[in-house]
């Protein structure tokens, strides 16, 4: 109780909750939770990534992710025909880290393309412009700056590349759970020891058409999220896009595997300082709230929409592919002792280990519209890399 008392947000989502009747569905209170304007997780000031804040991501293990990264961007504006403009807009940027390692990387193996690039960064946080400005000082003539709402609104238009490093995992969703009845949604209301959920016919049909599309039938006393949202998300990127990429880093799998048997609680998870906690309703506002994306949505969506799937894997694939020895070799050349070797190895070891680490945990996927059958570097064959 006494961590409940220390949020300023819970008492704003229980006056919501007495205003519409009793509940909310789940998705509210996430939204509520991450998004609230001053008091959610992501809208409020303060470092949320890296030892300061919440978790880790991999652009804190090393430099070399984001470099990777430029080397496929490089790849993607010569598959377009090298083009005199080229814009690339992230969102969930948090302090410009990404930017910067992207943006010093293409300015060293691509000058043509650096003079033409715009670095669009996507912010619902206002006061993360300042740390962006500070971490990107030596490419502020480069920089620009919109809100969700004009990709969500539809008047943000580019050429170039949208890039997002786990990203979709916090968008807010609805929680479900099949009982002998059929498919039952959570819904959040009040009780005396804070908040409690309530099980009850889904507030929307799209949950049970979205199970649908993905030939998913959950079995009896299994939970699952379903994110409504990312399907939305992937419509008004697209709508964004003339011409270009899409490149999504985040953890998660293709359907079959994300609601299989084997996860009988879902994957809905919350990080406060470096822990992983599985209770969403301590510490509204002040704790991350993620689930694992439905890839299978994503490319389907996309499709739909013009987004046609170029490659989809496990980061540790695609970083490999994508020069990660090349730049492993540079590093390697470049230190000055064996205690800065042993530093850089880990450092990637990280960054590809498998079997529950970010190697394998952490997916990308690559969609393209208008750039005929593209040929990126993590497309290479395995073989030809060594």
């Amino acid at each position: 109780m006494e961590q409940l008392e220390k949020s300023p947000l819970r008492q704003v989502i229980m006056d919501r909750i007495a205003e519409r009747g009793g509940r909310i569905t789940f998705e509210e209170y996430m939204h509520a939770c991450l998004y609230e304007p001053g008091l959610g997780y992501y809208t409020s000031p303060g470092r949320k990534v890296g030892a300061e804040g919440d978790f880790y991501t991999s652009i804190n293990v090393h430099r070399v992710f984001g470099r990777v990264i430029a080397r496929e961007i490089c790849r993607m504006w010569e598959n377009m025909g090298s083009p005199e403009r080229f814009e690339l807009v992230e969102c969930g940027a948090a302090a410009g880290v990404l930017a910067n390692d992207i943006l010093d990387t293409i300015s060293e193996l691509a000058p043509d393309l650096y003079s033409g690039v715009t670095y669009r960064l996507v912010e619902m946080e206002p006061s993360l412009r300042d740390a962006q400005r500070e971490t990107l000082a030596s490419h502020l003539p480069k920089l620009a700056w919109s809100e969700p709402a004009e990709l969500e609104a539809g008047s943000l238009t580019f050429t170039g590349c949208y890039l997002s490093n786990e990203l979709v995992d916090s968008f807010p969703t609805h929680l479900v759970e099949m009982t002998p009845q059929g498919l039952r949604e959570a819904f959040v209301a009040v009780s005396e020891a804070g908040f409690a959920e309530q099980l009850d016919n889904p507030s929307t049909p799209e949950l049970q058409a979205y199970l649908e599309r993905i030939t998913v039938r959950l079995p009896v006393g299994q939970r699952a999220e379903i994110n409504l949202n990312a399907p939305r998300w992937v419509n008004s990127v697209a709508k964004a896009l003339t011409q270009g990429f899409v490149l999504t880093i985040d953890y998660g799998y293709l359907a079959p595997e994300l609601y299989g048997s084997m996860r009988p609680n879902g994957t809905l998870l919350c990080y406060y300082r470096h822990t992983t906690v599985e209770d969403p309703y301590i510490r509204p506002g002040l704790q991350d709230i993620t689930t694992h994306v439905d890839f299978s949505t994503l490319i389907r969506a996309g499709e739909e929409v013009g987004l046609h799937k170029v490659w989809y894997g496990e980061q540790y694939r695609f970083l490999m592919a994508a020069g990660l020895m090349e730049e492993m070799m540079a590093l390697e050349a470049q230190a000055t002792t064996e205690e800065e070797k042993l530093k850089n190895r880990l450092a990637l070891k990280k960054l590809i280990l498998t079997e529950g680490g970010m190697g394998d945990t952490f997916k990308v996927l690559i969609q393209a519209k208008g750039v005929a059958a593209p040929s990126l570097l993590c497309q290479r064959e395995w073989g030809k890399l060594l």
